[in-house]
């Protein structure tokens, strides 16, 4: 028997091997090929989901900044109420003070007064006992 008979079935089963893997590898080929757009696609849009939050991040952090301005403006408005209120009954008693101290001036007057009449009160008495005797 010949040499190349002999292995001629070794010899085929090779090459249908060799081939196989070759289709295989041409149909995988294929596949990548159909799949890279695919896959630009999706790096693209992972790319713009990236993008967009990041930037949804800083609005967050915008959105975060401004309540914490929104949380301190209110406690300062809190606190203008409060002094406002203040204020507002410092007024008060402020007008009552005044009050009392126009009170206090009409008293003293009224006492002077008081005194001027109990002095010539007794002035008067004491001319009348001067008549009398």
């Amino acid at each position: 028997m010949c040499w190349v008979s002999s292995h001629a079935s070794h010899f085929d089963t090779v090459v249908t091997f060799t081939v196989q893997r070759v289709a295989t590898h041409c149909n995988t080929c294929k596949t990548l090929h159909r799949t890279a757009p695919h896959c630009s696609t999706l790096q693209h849009t992972a790319d713009a989901r990236q993008t967009h939050c990041r930037h949804t991040a800083t609005d967050c952090n915008t959105l975060q900044h401004t309540a914490a301005h929104c949380n301190t403006l209110q406690r300062t408005g809190t606190h203008c109420n409060i002094l406002q209120y203040t204020a507002t009954h410092c007024n008060t008693l402020q007008h009552t003070a005044t009050h009392y101290k126009h009170t206090a001036t009409h008293y003293k007057h009224t006492a002077t007064h008081c005194n001027t009449l109990q002095h010539t009160a007794t002035h008067c008495n004491t001319l009348q006992r001067t008549e009398t005797h």
